[in-house]
């Protein structure tokens, strides 16, 4: 396949839209993992606690990702065979996090299974850098992009410190890793905070 496709923005729609299915349906397979109790009233509620935590920290993320993604591609301008399979690529990274959702709250935020989800966060996040630098690469790409897309790269070598960094300290408590992956979810839950605009290039 030739690597210049001319699709232009219909064909970036249509990867959008492709992309947008894959991301309802992680939603909907994380949602089905939460599973109501045989037994009644809010003790046997209260014992699902790990569940739901997963379940809405990884709900933040994949909303995070969605809401970027979106972000991302309209600053797109021409489909190549780079930016389908980047694409592609961070699909299949994002499908894995309901698994280690479900793992995370099935094993009670124990080590080895927030190890596993810190390490299914970061694939996602390189992934998605890979995408970013497909697009920028990009001919078509206008200075507006550029300097949009050189700012979130800087916040997503942050937010991959802060990944890297909660795999040692899970070891000396699991809530530790945990609150690094909160921490990533809350920066980029703040687009328009003064801590974001730290990461703009300096104009001129």
């Amino acid at each position: 396949m030739a690597e210049d496709m001319s699709e232009g923005r219909a064909g970036v729609a249509r990867v959008e839209a492709f992309s947008d299915g894959v991301i309802a349906i992680i939603i909907t397979i994380m949602v089905l993992e939460l599973k109501a109790p045989v037994q009644e009233g809010l003790e046997a509620l209260a014992r699902l606690w790990p569940v739901f935590v997963a379940y809405v920290l990884s709900y933040a993320y994949v909303a995070i990702y969605w809401v970027n993604h979106h972000k991302l591609f309209s600053h797109a301008q021409r489909v190549t065979n780079g930016l389908l399979w980047a694409n592609i690529a961070l699909l299949f990274a994002l499908s894995l996090v309901p698994f280690s959702t479900a793992y995370l709250g099935e094993h009670h935020f124990g080590r080895d299974a927030t190890l596993i989800y810190l390490a299914t966060m970061l694939l996602p996040a390189l992934c998605y850098g890979m995408l970013q630098g497909t697009i920028t690469r990009s001919d078509h790409c206008s200075p507006a992009a550029r300097r949009y897309l050189a700012a979130t790269r800087r916040k997503g070598y942050a937010a991959n410190g802060l990944y890297i960094a909660g795999m040692p300290l899970s070891f000396v408590s699991p809530w530790l890793g945990i609150g690094c992956a909160a921490l990533v979810a809350a920066f980029w839950c703040l687009p328009s905070s003064r801590l974001d605009r730290l990461f703009l290039p300096k104009a001129g």
